[in-house]
């Protein structure tokens, strides 16, 4: 299964949040997390890892081999057990790094979709914010499912008006998280037409842990019990529970839909003025556990 995370404003904590994912998602599934923002990676600075093996060193061994085993070979393992790879700090270097492993004829996305399909094998895709340039935007556009993660204040909310009907035609599963404090679920359906799956908990504890901030002992179970870590082991099961139910493609004709991820909001076409109301409101939000929603 293939899973990209993603934003499309400011730094809503979708690195975090994708750390969280891999780390809590249920067994016995392998997980792999492959950062891929061309705007600079995070993690390996977080976590004190070194330059290579990395993003830089899978694209370049991907132009002379297409052994899905590439994609292991240059991760590293965090703390918590999971392994990641690593973009490059530099934006520049990134970008380039992105858009060699994505280019044609797409042996990257190629070896990512292979290691993807394999049977219980996750892998989890940063994409930070996607743009009409990034690179990262090939990987998301194959994805399984997508999350894409927007905090609720007014501007952010503005820029998902404009995004919603592009970004929810790129996969069978897309899913729409809040972070951090603002308008509630309730209210961000009502404007969008799309009612989010729940919100990431304020969770400064578990946070910690995934920015490397905080020790962990090999094997402490802190993580998954921490509220971020409980966010991420239910989003992951919904989408377990969604690709077991095959969701068709609509019509190339037919209006594009935005993103629509809870059972009973019907699918409608966007208005003219890139609002449409929820004809039938169905709330569902993530419950936090040990921490506090914000």
């Amino acid at each position: 299964m293939l899973v990209a995370v993603t934003s499309v404003k400011g730094s809503p904590g979708a690195t975090t949040f994708s750390l969280a994912l891999a780390a809590c998602w249920p067994a016995p599934a392998r997980t792999l997390l492959i950062e891929a923002d061309h705007s600079g990676g995070d993690v390996g600075v977080r976590m004190g890892m070194a330059a290579t093996p990395g993003l830089v060193s899978l694209a370049a061994a991907a132009r002379h081999a297409d052994d899905p085993m590439l994609l292991w070979q240059h991760a590293q393992v965090v703390p918590f057990g999971v392994p990641v790879v690593a973009a490059p700090a530099d934006a520049d270097r990134a970008r380039s790094t992105l858009s060699a492993l994505t280019s044609e004829p797409g042996a990257g996305i190629r070896l990512v979709r292979a290691v993807a399909s394999a049977s219980e094998t996750v892998v989890i895709v940063d994409c930070g914010r996607i743009d009409a340039g990034s690179p990262a935007a090939a990987i998301a556009r194959g994805a399984d499912a997508l999350i894409l993660i927007s905090r609720a204040h007014a501007p952010d909310l503005a820029h998902l008006v404009y995004r919603l009907p592009v970004l929810g035609a790129w996969t069978p599963h897309p899913v729409l998280l809040l972070a951090g404090p603002g308008f509630s679920p309730a209210e961000v359906a009502r404007e969008l037409g799309v009612a989010p799956l729940g919100r990431v908990p304020d969770d400064p504890r578990g946070a910690a842990l995934l920015c490397g901030r905080t020790a962990l002992r090999p094997g402490a179970r802190v993580l998954e019990r921490s509220a971020v870590g409980g966010a991420a082991r239910r989003v992951a099961s919904a989408l377990l529970a969604r690709q077991e139910i095959p969701i068709p493609r609509r019509a190339e004709q037919r209006p594009v839909p935005g993103l629509h991820v809870v059972p009973g909001v019907p699918a409608a076409a966007i208005s003219v003025n890139g609002l449409r109301p929820a004809p039938h409101l169905v709330h569902e939000e993530i419950p936090s556990r040990g921490g506090r929603a914000s």
